[in-house]
């Protein structure tokens, strides 16, 4: 199936776009000037915050989900299971992205009952946080493959894509997560942490964006 180079374009724009949608939900979450536990900070969010970001990650996961189709395209000049492979591990991620996202809002209702109830914060969040760890578990094992082909496929040049834009892949900034962490402080802390997992996306679709702006459709770049 060939597309248009307009609506790779839009794709591109949409994953962008979703991933900025999931940050703001991330930051509804975790933003204030009070201080950096994340939990504390989600304690003191206002109802309103909470559902917007649900709401937030909603749209964010529609979002990425159409950005999914930039990627099938990119994957086009290699086999059917490879491209077939690549592009239902990127929507198993997304639409995981949205489901954990979702539930935070358990953890974001628990720790406003600890902090209006003064009961102790990690009591209360304790079984929503072990949920929503374990639905994280379900998708390494996914990312792991989609590493694998997406990053050996890239360097072989079988794909769409330079071999530039392995350096933008989610697994690269993944690896380099505490490294980040533990050089930053105060508000950018909360912000580059806090919406980390989609930072890198934005990263990530603003880049296959870019490497597939100029190029034919039927480029192997």
């Amino acid at each position: 199936m060939e597309i248009d180079r307009s609506w790779l374009r839009i794709m591109g724009l949409a994953g962008v776009l979703g991933g900025l949608a999931l940050f703001a939900g991330d930051m509804l979450f975790y933003y204030s000037s009070a201080g950096t536990d994340l939990q504390l900070n989600m304690g003191g969010a206002s109802d309103a915050r909470i559902i917007a970001s649900g709401v937030a990650g909603l749209v964010g996961t529609w979002l990425y989900v159409v950005g999914a189709g930039q990627v099938f395209q990119a994957f086009k000049t290699t086999t059917a299971l490879v491209r077939n492979t690549v592009t239902a591990c990127f929507v198993a991620i997304f639409i995981a992205y949205g489901i954990v996202h979702g539930a935070y809002i358990a953890i974001a209702t628990s720790a406003r009952l600890s902090v209006g109830y003064q009961i102790d914060m990690e009591t209360a969040t304790a079984l929503a946080v072990q949920a929503n760890n374990t639905l994280r578990l379900l998708i390494y094992p996914i990312f792991a493959l989609l590493s694998y082909v997406f990053i050996t496929r890239v360097w072989s040049r079988k794909t769409l894509y330079p071999r530039w834009m392995i350096l933008f892949f989610p697994l690269i900034p993944f690896l380099f997560q505490g490294l980040i962490s533990r050089s930053l402080s105060g508000s950018v802390w909360i912000v580059i942490v806090g919406g980390f997992f989609n930072l890198i996306l934005v990263v990530f679709f603003a880049a296959s964006t870019i490497a597939l702006w100029g190029p034919g459709p039927d480029s192997t770049g």
